[in-house]
């Protein structure tokens, strides 16, 4: 399912993902710095979680959750530093879900993230299988070996991944790990693009440059100078 996360700090929208990612590994998670790229995004893609950062230059979090929900029914997450009981009438009034409170803390976000495991359901064969890839992306891992891994045929196990997951294996599995990748490249910022590339389970690091760019408009190497840029400008 896709979760929108909507903050006019891209090293916030980052530290969500950041957070969220190895709970929710299956979730898409569609980010934007502006209200009218969020709409946009809502527009194109079915959102079922919104995470809204209140106070945010020209059109406010408040008025977009608005407008958010007169294109459908969604759950909506306001993020704020801010406690304000005019804030939280207006929240009331719009149908917010839920708050959560910069800086955010891991515990709480996924104490509050814990409601919304009704969407985390998927069949027990999915289940495993994604155990496995979980465990083991950054080995050479085949469907046949997750098949075989879990006492399912290939042909079943494809067809069933692709059924629940809304994509292929190889996809799932090339898209977690580029997520594992992006956390290599944050924590670990000594490590060579090739290095981050293999102890991910890409083959190449020419190949696992390609793909990292295809999918987030950016090479490895400009998106570790990209946060490393935003950790020096942001207010401390």
């Amino acid at each position: 399912m896709y979760i929108l996360l909507v903050d006019d700090e891209p090293l916030e929208l980052e530290q969500l993902e950041y957070l969220m990612k190895p709970h929710f590994p299956y979730w898409t998670f569609l980010k934007a710095t502006d209200a009218s790229t969020a709409l946009a995004l809502a527009q194109s893609q079915k959102i079922s979680i919104a995470f809204l950062d209140i106070q945010m230059p020209g059109k406010d979090g408040l008025t977009l959750g608005m407008e958010l929900k007169e294109l459908y029914e969604l759950d909506i997450i306001m993020v704020t530093a801010y406690q304000s009981f005019e804030y939280a009438r207006q929240s009331i009034r719009i149908g917010v879900n839920d708050y959560i409170t910069k800086p955010i803390i891991e515990e709480e976000l996924i104490h509050t993230l814990q409601k919304y495991e009704k969407w985390n359901a998927k069949s027990d064969a999915i289940q495993q299988a994604l155990h496995v890839i979980h465990e083991r992306y950054a080995d050479k891992l085949p469907l046949s070996a997750v098949a075989e891994k879990i006492h399912l045929s290939p042909t079943y196990l494809s067809r069933k991944f692709l059924e629940e997951m809304g994509l292929g294996f190889a996809d799932y599995l090339n898209s977690y790990r580029l997520e594992m990748a992006k956390r290599m490249l944050i924590n670990d910022p000594e490590a060579s693009i090739s290095a981050v590339a293999d102890h991910t389970g890409f083959n190449s690091q020419h190949y696992f440059s390609s793909l990292f760019r295809k999918n987030f408009g950016m090479t490895p190497t400009a998106y570790r100078v990209q946060l490393a840029n935003d950790s020096e400008v942001s207010p401390v």
